[in-house]
């Protein structure tokens, strides 16, 4: 198992006073900091006087460049090629870069970037309603289509969170402290090596956003079923596309009378927009599945080794393993028919 050395580094140190600083220094702007919660990275939201209001982030220290501007760049191609879309737009600094390295006063470096600040409140913050997952659904189907041709050269970087490389956590199973959690997470782990693993490499795949979940999602104040913003580009990454729908159900499921029916309201709505093929259709439940294993196996990992920030490390745990129980008392059959209750059957290609 290789973990991603931005789960294992330190985020920078620094408080509102240095981001103030950096704001006037990089992009000569006189803005007020307030400090943002995160896990890898340092962010702050910056206001201006008139207003205006923007995202300044310093990346951890173990990011690679080549990541960094893969984020960029999909930033860019996004507002070139759907320009409606409701993601941040790249500030340029000073010197017209996207992006510039620092130093930071413990001697290591990071990249800082600033972005537009997009308002709007928190999809787990809202009444969650059918309505609401279709315009989800919708939405990130019109993001991924405006990722359609998007190519760069660090696409393909390593990143433990997507479903494709789920196989790779194996070895913390035996981790988890208690028998029974042990044991839903390695029969889970077992399907998905045995029934989506091998099948992932033959399914059609570009760059996804991979991490449509509650918080990087915001709706309009008032206005529960209209998205406002899609932020955090973080997990980008090229993938399986099927990975993508799957990641975004798998933050469905929580909260409902019925997780399943919750989950397809999504599937259903994308595949309007973007319809899914019946290969990719074959192994949804079990990517979800998949999703499930890969968040609560990385943040009890990280929350030991990160007491101080744990809260916020485990903000997804919770729901998790409660979407692993649940799965754990349907049989696959039964949960890829309710999962695939608003589609129709994709055709083989």
């Amino acid at each position: 198992m290789l973990i991603d050395a931005t789960l294992i580094t330190r985020p920078p140190q620094l408080g509102a006073d240095d981001a103030e600083e950096l704001a006037h220094q990089l992009y000569g702007m006189q803005l007020r900091a307030y400090e943002l919660s995160g896990e890898r990275d340092r962010n702050f939201r910056m206001d201006a006087a008139d207003g205006r209001q923007y995202l300044l982030k310093i990346f951890n220290p173990a990011e690679a460049p080549d990541v960094v501007n893969l984020q960029t760049s999909a930033l860019e191609h996004i507002g070139k090629s759907d320009p409606d879309l409701p993601v941040p737009h790249i500030v340029k600094a000073l010197d017209g870069s996207s992006e510039r390295r620092i130093s930071l006063k413990d001697g290591r470096s990071s990249i800082v970037r600033m972005l537009t600040f997009l308002q709007g409140v928190p999809l787990h913050k809202t009444d969650r309603t059918a309505s609401q997952r279709r315009a989800l659904g919708r939405c990130l189907a019109r993001l991924d289509r405006a990722l359609v041709g998007f190519a760069h050269p660090a696409s393909q970087h390593d990143i433990l969170w997507n479903v494709a490389s789920a196989h790779r956590l194996k070895g913390m199973i035996d981790g988890l402290a208690d028998v029974r959690r042990r044991k839903l997470v390695a029969r889970f782990m077992a399907d998905y090596e045995t029934l989506a693993l091998p099948r992932l490499s033959s399914l059609r795949a570009q760059v996804i956003h991979n991490d449509f979940n509650l918080g990087n999602v915001l709706a309009v104040p008032g206005q529960t079923d209209a998205i406002a913003a899609i932020i955090d580009f973080g997990d980008i990454v090229k993938a399986p596309l099927i990975g993508e729908v799957a990641t975004a159900a798998a933050y469905q499921l929580a909260h409902s009378d019925d997780p399943l029916a919750s989950a397809a309201d999504l599937v259903g709505a994308y595949h309007d927009v973007i319809p899914l093929l019946g290969e990719e259709l074959e192994i949804l439940f079990d990517l979800i599945a998949a999703r499930l294993m890969i968040t609560v196996l990385i943040t009890e990992w990280r929350a030991v080794r990160y007491p101080e920030n744990r809260a916020y490390i485990m903000r997804n745990n919770g729901p998790a393993w409660a979407g692993l129980e649940y799965f754990g008392e349907l049989s696959r059959d039964e949960a890829r028919s309710r999962l695939l209750q608003f589609c129709s059957t994709g055709e083989k290609q």
